[in-house]
């Protein structure tokens, strides 16, 4: 998946450490601060704040949609993922989302079974999900905002047409590059998708 990153990556932190915070969690905060902040009905200020709450919860529920499509439309490619990280590693998925994905596979092998693999020759009763299902496009091109400065990233091999393209990507600044180039950099989180 090339935007497989959380909306828990929103931070709020005074001290340079950054606090995890889920989208339901921001709005909860968000909120809470409206309550305490509410002087008067009708103040202007008030209602300014209820307009943002409003604007940030849509992103975050756009977001979150989006998510879901692609682990809806990529599910057993996300599974095997999640399942292959290393034991120390942080999840590509919440807890919700990987929850989301098992069921979301259980559902689909049983509809498929319920209503077309039953009346198949018994041979042919199974389907494997990872052959079935399209992999997700890691030569699709995103936009990316360096968090720390990165050198001699090789973003297109050499071939019989051309030379081998390298770039330094400096702190803070921004790029469209394909994700299978940046991969690695961005579970590093030595980068951002935008």
């Amino acid at each position: 998946m090339s935007d497989d990153h959380d909306a828990s990556d929103m931070s709020g932190g005074d001290d340079g450490q950054e606090d995890v915070m889920t989208p339901s969690e921001l709005i909860r905060k968000l909120e809470e601060e409206a309550n305490l902040q509410r002087v008067r009905k009708g103040d202007m200020k008030a209602s300014v704040h209820r307009m943002e709450i409003d604007r940030i919860r849509y992103v975050l529920s756009s977001y979150l949609r989006s998510r879901l499509q692609k682990i809806e439309k990529f599910f057993p490619h996300v599974l095997e993922k999640e399942k292959s990280r290393a034991e120390g590693d942080a999840s590509f998925l919440s807890p919700e989302e990987f929850a989301f994905a098992k069921e979301y596979l259980a559902n689909t092998e049983t509809y498929l079974k319920a209503v077309a693999l039953k009346h198949m020759p018994p041979n042919l009763q199974t389907v494997d999900m990872l052959k079935a299902v399209p992999e997700p496009c890691l030569d699709s091109f995103v936009f990316l905002r360096v968090r720390a400065r990165q050198e001699n990233i090789l973003v297109e091999p050499e071939t019989d047409d051309q030379r081998e393209y390298v770039v330094d990507l400096d702190e803070g600044s921004q790029h469209l590059m394909r994700y299978r180039t940046i991969a690695p950099l961005v579970s590093s989180g030595a980068v951002q998708l935008i």
